[in-house]
């Protein structure tokens, strides 16, 4: 039997609820709704949610909250759209910041919503299963760096901090979590979470090339991110966790 993608529409303004539920049946997909945080848990934990919609301002566990308890969860794996009356960039960036896989800015377009949620599942769907996102709190050392993922500074050899900024935090954390895999640029995109407007309007090459700035490393020597030419970048230093610093 054909799966049909569930979605899971939390907001606590009912008309924009059945708005949506409406539009996205008429799509072919399988909709839940839920108007608050404490309805949205109770579903998670008992059916099966391929993306969740989730406003931002909600009265109680607003997105963020919400957003954020997903990702340090049992439910981190799902897809998570942000629905967002706020339009400064900063607030965009926090939700993206939480773990959100994508923003959407009200009042919005109902074709735009599915296209959306369309492209954020095929992004997901085309990462291998054991790709995974190592738990906050420790320190990932790779050559002479150390990473702490607490946090979130980089640590040169003379554990010196390096300001990165999040699009680059999140590409370095990527890599280091998937050391020596081959990942292409839409893993890549899709797994930094955090695809803000600096990732929309420039290439990951551009950002690769940032970290290597970061790191040293130079794109003729690449010691620690290698180009694998029509594929992607492989990260060819090994890393080690560490509960602490050693």
């Amino acid at each position: 039997m054909e799966h049909v993608d569930h979605i899971l529409i939390v907001d606590d303004d009912r008309d924009i609820r059945d708005l949506i539920a409406d539009y996205l049946k008429k799509n072919g997909l399988r909709v839940t709704v839920a108007a608050n945080g404490k309805q949205m848990r109770a579903l998670l934990d008992t059916t099966p949610i391929d993306l969740v919609v989730l406003d931002v301002m909600m009265p109680g566990d607003d997105g963020l909250t919400l957003c954020r308890e997903m990702r340090s969860g049992k439910h981190k794996a799902i897809p998570v759209l942000m629905l967002t009356a706020r339009s400064e960039e900063t607030d965009r960036i926090i939700g993206l910041e939480m773990g959100a896989d994508d923003y959407l800015i009200k009042p919005f377009v109902a074709r735009e919503l599915l296209a959306r949620i369309k492209a954020i599942l095929r992004r997901t769907r085309m990462l291998p299963p054991n790709l995974v996102v190592t738990e906050a709190g420790r320190i990932l050392a790779f050559g002479s760096w150390k990473l702490d993922t607490s946090a979130r500074h980089l640590l040169d050899p003379d554990g010196v901090v390096v300001a990165l900024s999040g699009a680059e935090y999140r590409l370095l954390r990527v890599f280091l979590d998937h050391p020596q895999r081959v990942l292409n640029r839409d893993q890549l995109l899709n797994l930094t979470q955090g695809r803000d407007a600096e990732l929309f309007e420039r290439s990951i090459d551009l950002l690769v090339s940032r970290v290597r700035q970061r790191l040293n490393d130079g794109a003729r020597d690449q010691t620690y991110i290698k180009t694998v030419r029509s594929e992607g970048y492989v990260f060819s230093m090994p890393v080690e966790i560490c509960e602490a610093y050693q």
